[in-house]
């Protein structure tokens, strides 16, 4: 892969080529990203999705939105410190008017949407997806569909979901929301579909992209990009390698603030958790600033902050000792995985697994949310599909009033039909997905 190609500001319907050089210095297309991402209405529902606690009493517990712009923040500060390096490295990027800030949008553009595709109630929502179709009421749909078709549903994947709401296609409106494909490729981090389920040491093999309803966008992402195909069998790429450093954002974030709110909520004991972000940043802690601050948040807060960027330094180094590889498609772990600070992160993680997102608190939100999403999908799926087949009851016909018009398009493929209903539910917030479910229950005090 080469980076002139990678860096392309193309957007989907364009048919002229885009020129960097020619870019407005006020308002860089790369800038434009950011910018949709922020206006649109599925990145405003973040503010009431899970990062960790479902539901928090608390207002200082983060949220998917929080979270994301946080992680962009990341993203931005790696992308400026790697595109640095590699514009002394490649002169011709800079001929070409590309500076380190473009590096930077793209990746917070990229960091600050990767969560966009998330449905409610944090990673349990995917889970709960996932089983409606594989062992609850819809596994009745499974001979009307593809093993691929089937699979997405059984498997269904936020990021691949992201991928959807950024670049599918609305009534007189082309290509979602006409990002550059420079930061959808960054964005992209598991370029694969699926199936097959060929499981590897290579982390883009982890999870899958794209759904194939939007198998024709991720193609023409992936040939404009000149990304590198791993097998001409099956559909499935190395990653962009901006996507490493979007990765590794979204990491450093949940691992140091993850663990910060869950010692703010005081899951996790203050003295004890403390030894732990010391262990990570001893080099260059200052102890007697440290040892000053007398409130619990404040001393929180000061290693946070030197955790962060400690591990910013880390990745960007680790990103640019191993830049031939990644272009390649050679490089296998995630950034952080490569650092010298691997044993004290994995301390910190399990940690948060034990205390945080295996919580009784967490636990019994979550445990509601498989419910709640159940039911919803249950309901609204089936009165798709029995008005289709010219069979909807009353209860039907009501339920339909309530799912907003764009997601409920004509067309005679069940897997479509099914998908406008899982993009409407990974799109509520957990809060909304909670009255709704009290409206189709009945429970409307």
């Amino acid at each position: 892969m080469n980076w002139e190609q990678l860096l392309s500001l193309k957007r989907f319907g364009d048919t002229q080529k885009r020129e960097r050089i020619a870019q407005d210095e006020t308002r860089l297309g790369f800038d434009v990203d950011f910018d949709r991402i922020i206006f649109s209405s599925a990145f405003r529902s973040l503010q009431d999705k899970t990062q960790v606690i479902p539901l928090s009493e608390t207002d200082f517990v983060h949220t998917r939105l929080t979270h994301s712009l946080e992680v962009s923040v990341v993203g931005r500060t790696l992308g400026r410190r790697v595109g640095k390096a590699l514009l002394e490295r490649h002169p011709n990027l800079a001929k070409l008017g590309y500076t380190f800030n473009d590096f930077g949008a793209i990746v917070a553009a990229a960091s600050v949407m990767h969560d966009i595709g998330n449905p409610p109630f944090g990673h349990s929502g995917e889970k709960a997806i996932g089983e409606y179709f594989k062992s609850g009421n819809g596994i009745k749909y499974k001979e009307h569909l593809t093993p691929k078709e089937y699979q997405d549903l059984i498997d269904f994947e936020g990021n691949a979901n992201g991928f959807k709401i950024l670049t599918e296609s609305r009534a007189g409106i082309s290509g979602g929301l006409r990002l550059s494909y420079a930061t959808l490729g960054a964005f992209i981090k598991y370029p694969k579909e699926s199936l097959p389920k060929k499981p590897t040491n290579h982390i883009a093999d982890k999870k899958y992209g794209f759904f194939q309803s939007e198998k024709t966008e991720f193609l023409e992402v992936m040939e404009e990009l000149g990304m590198l195909q791993k097998t001409t069998k099956d559909i499935s790429y190395y990653r962009h390698p901006l996507a490493y450093l979007v990765e590794a954002a979204d990491d450093i974030c949940y691992t140091i603030i993850d663990f910060e709110d869950g010692i703010n909520l005081g899951l996790i004991e203050e003295e004890f958790a403390l030894e732990y972000l010391i262990n990570l940043v001893r080099d260059t802690i200052n102890s007697k600033k440290y040892h000053a601050l007398k409130h619990t948040k404040d001393r929180v807060s000061y290693l946070r902050a030197l955790a962060i960027n400690t591990l910013i330094q880390e990745a960007v180094a680790i990103f640019l000792d191993n830049e031939e590889a990644i272009l390649k498609g050679t490089f296998q772990k995630s950034l952080l995985e490569k650092c010298k600070f691997e044993a004290q992160i994995n301390d910190i993680i399990k940690i948060s697994v034990s205390k945080i997102y295996n919580s009784t608190e967490v636990i019994e939100k979550e445990v509601a949310g498989y419910r709640i999403i159940g039911d919803l999908l249950d309901v609204f799926v089936n009165a798709l599909h029995n008005s289709y087949h010219n069979n909807a009851t009353s209860f039907d016909i009501l339920v339909l009033n309530l799912l907003p018009e764009e997601y409920k398009i004509e067309t005679d493929s069940l897997y479509l039909r099914i998908m406008q209903v899982c993009s409407y539910v990974s799109g509520l917030s957990d809060g909304y997905a909670i009255r709704i479910h009290k409206k189709l229950t009945g429970n409307i005090i």
